[in-house]
C-alpha cells in the first residue's frame, strides 16, 4: 500500500503516530506501580460485576503507588443514554471508588494522558490506522451487507469457521489502484486489519490468574474503522492502553477469547503489550446450578439496589473482597476495623472459576460491617438513607436525635456486640417501636410468650413498678427483677427451674420477656436494662398503662 491511498482515505490527519508517542510519554512512576483504567459504555447502568471490576482496578492502583484512570468507551452510540457519564461517576463514587484521571463530569476531565473519552479521540485512531494502510497492514473494504451475508451463508455450507479471511477476504486483494479509484468513486467503506496470522500457528499468552493459554492465531481481518470513522473496540484498546500506558488490563473472562487478535494488534502496532487480568464471571445459584447473574433476572445485579435497600458501601466492598481474594475473609475477621487499604490484593489468589454471588452471606457481611460502626456513624448514614427512602423515620430520627442515638450504642460495645441491622431498610424495624409517636398512635401486637393471662400480666407489672429504680445498676436491677419472679412462683434462676421444672410456673426470663413485650411490643430487643434506662421511669409507667 502506498501513502497515496492513506492520504486519500484520511487527508485531514496530519500527525503521526510519533507525534502522539511525545505527547503521551511513558508515565514517570515507581517500580512495579500499576496503571489501570476502567473503561465501560456511558450506558449509566453499573452491574455489579463491573463495580467487583472497578474495585479491583482501584485497589491494584492505590496499592502499588501507581494511576487508576476511567475511560468513556462510546463508540457505540446506540447504548449511549443522556447523563450516562455523571451516573457511571456518581454510582460509583457510593462506593467510593473515584479516579485519579478521567471525566469527572459529562463535560470537564482531569489528567495528561486524555482526551479519556473514545468518540474524542477519534484523530488519533485514524492516524494510527492511516500508518497501517501506508505499511500494507490495514486496507478499505467495500463489501455491502448482502455481500457478506452471501460470504456467510457459503461458509455455513462448507462448515467451516465463519469470517472475513483467507480467499473469503475479497476486498483484501484489490489492487491499489482499484482501491484508490473505489475510493474517489465514493464507494462506502470500512478499514479492515489485513492479519499476518496462519491457521497452523498458535500463541502462548499468560493470564495472572489464570496461567499460561494456547491459542490459534488469529487470521480474521478484522474491522479497525467503521464506517462513520470510529473504531471498533478491539482497535480502540490497543491504541488506547497504549497512549494511556496502561499496565494492567483487568476485565471479565468473556474476553479471553479476543486475547489472539488483541496480541496480533499490539504486535502490528509495534506496541508493548499489558498485562491482563481477566476476572472471573459473576455467577448465581438457581436452584442447585450456576448461571451468570443477570441485571433481567436479578434486581442485585445494578449497583442500585444496594443504595436503595441501604447495604452500607463498607459492606458491598468487603463482600466483594470475599468473592475476590479467598483470603480477604480471614483478614477481616482477624481485623475488623481496619481501613480496606491495609489489605493487599493477590491477583494470583483470585479464583479462575465464577465468583459465586450469595446474598445471604452478602447479609451476614453487611451485619459484621455494621456492628464495628460507632452509633453517631450508624445514625448518620441510616438518616442520609431515611431522608431519600423513609422520609418519616427520618423526621422521627431528626426529632429524637440524642435518643436515637442513644438505643443504637446499645451493645456497641465489649466481646459480644449486637448484629441485628444488616442494612438500613432494617432500622424502622429496629428503632420505631421505642418513639411513642409510633407506640402510642398505633395498635400494637402484643408477642406475649409464656404469660399470657392479662391479669397476671398487670399484676406482674404492677409488683415490678413499686421496686423499679432507674438508678439502680444492672445487677441490683436485674436482683430485683428475680424478687419478682419468686413472688409470682417463678424460678429466681434458669439452672434452678431446669432442674425443677415441676416446681415452678417459669424462671425469672419469663418475667423479664413480659417487662420487655409490655414495654416494646416484642420479644426480641438490645438490652432490656438500657432501654429502660433510656425510655424513664415516666414513660414506661405509659407503656405499662396501655396494656
Amino acid at each position: 500500500m502506498s501513502k497515496e491511498l492513506a492520504d486519500l482515505i484520511f487527508p485531514n490527519i496530519t500527525k503521526t503516530p510519533e507525534d502522539y508517542e511525545k505527547m503521551y510519554p511513558a508515565r514517570n512512576l515507581p517500580e512495579g506501580a500499576m496503571v489501570t483504567r476502567f473503561a465501560p459504555s456511558p450506558t449509566g447502568f453499573i452491574h455489579v460485576g463491573s463495580l467487583f471490576g472497578a474495585n479491583l482496578d482501584r485497589r491494584l492502583a492505590s496499592q502499588t503507588g501507581g494511576i487508576c484512570y476511567l475511560r468513556i468507551e462510546d463508540t457505540d452510540g446506540k447504548r449511549e443514554v443522556d447523563d450516562g457519564i455523571n451516573l457511571i461517576i456518581n454510582g460509583l463514587k457510593v462506593f467510593n471508588i473515584e479516579f485519579d484521571e478521567g471525566p469527572t463530569s459529562e463535560t470537564e476531565q482531569k489528567g495528561n494522558y486524555g482526551p479519556y473519552i473514545q468518540s474524542e479521540r477519534k484523530d488519533i485512531y485514524q492516524c494510527y490506522a492511516k500508518s497501517l494502510i501506508e505499511k500494507g497492514l490495514a486496507y478499505p473494504c467495500f463489501c455491502t451487507a448482502e455481500e457478506l451475508n452471501a460470504i456467510r451463508e457459503r461458509q455455513e455450507k462448507l462448515k467451516i469457521v465463519p469470517g472475513y479471511y483467507g480467499e473469503f477476504a475479497v476486498c483484501r486483494n484489490l489492487s491499489e489502484s482499484q482501491m484508490i479509484e473505489r475510493v474517489k468513486k465514493g464507494d462506502p467503506y470500512i478499514i479492515r486489519l489485513k492479519s499476518p496470522g496462519s491457521m497452523s500457528k498458535k500463541i502462548k499468552f499468560k493470564d495472572m490468574i489464570r496461567g499460561q493459554i494456547e491459542f490459534p492465531e488469529n487470521v480474521q481481518d478484522i474491522v479497525l474503522i467503521k464506517s462513520d470513522g470510529l473504531p471498533t473496540y478491539h482497535f480502540a484498546h490497543a491504541v488506547d492502553d497504549h497512549l494511556m500506558r496502561t499496565t494492567h488490563v483487568i476485565r471479565g473472562e468473556e474476553w479471553i477469547s479476543s486475547i489472539p487478535l488483541h496480541v496480533q494488534l499490539f504486535e502490528v502496532l509495534g506496541f508493548q503489550m499489558p498485562q491482563y487480568i481477566h476476572t472471573p464471571t459473576i455467577m448465581k445459584d438457581d436452584e442447585g446450578s450456576k448461571r451468570k447473574i443477570s441485571k433481567r433476572k436479578d434486581p442485585e445485579a445494578s449497583a442500585s439496589y444496594y443504595k436503595d435497600n441501604g447495604i452500607p458501601k463498607e459492606a458491598v466492598i468487603d463482600y466483594l473482597m470475599n468473592i475476590l481474594n479467598s483470603n480477604f475473609e480471614n483478614w477481616r475477621k482477624q481485623n475488623p476495623h481496619a481501613d480496606l487499604s491495609e489489605f493487599k490484593v493477590d491477583p494470583h489468589k483470585i479464583s479462575s472459576s465464577g465468583a459465586l454471588f450469595d446474598l445471604v452471606k452478602l447479609n451476614d457481611v453487611s451485619k459484621n460491617t455494621i456492628a464495628t460502626f460507632t452509633a453517631e456513624k450508624i445514625f448518620e448514614d441510616g438518616l442520609a438513607w431515611a431522608k431519600e427512602y423513609d422520609k418519616d423515620l427520618a423526621d422521627l430520627m431528626e426529632k429524637h436525635k440524642d435518643f436515637t442515638i442513644n438505643i443504637l450504642n446499645i451493645e456497641r460495645t465489649g466481646n459480644k456486640v449486637r448484629k441485628d441491622i444488616a442494612k438500613w431498610s432494617e432500622l424502622r424495624e429496629n428503632l420505631a417501636y421505642l418513639y411513642d409517636e409510633v407506640y402510642f398512635e398505633n395498635e400494637v401486637t402484643y408477642e406475649w410468650q409464656l404469660v399470657t393471662d392479662k391479669t397476671e400480666i398487670k399484676a406482674i407489672l404492677d409488683e415490678y413498678m413499686k421496686v423499679y429504680d432507674e438508678n439502680d445498676d444492672k445487677d441490683t436491677w436485674f436482683n430485683k427483677m428475680k424478687d419478682v419472679a419468686e413472688k409470682f412462683g417463678f424460678a429466681r434462676e434458669v439452672k434452678e427451674y431446669k432442674a425443677n421444672p415441676e416446681g415452678f410456673k417459669g424462671h425469672v426470663g419469663d418475667i423479664s420477656t413480659v417487662i420487655r413485650v409490655a414495654l416494646t411490643g416484642r420479644r426480641n430487643t438490645p438490652d432490656l436494662y438500657e432501654i429502660l434506662k433510656n425510655l424513664g421511669k415516666a414513660r414506661i409507667e405509659e407503656r405499662f398503662a396501655k396494656i
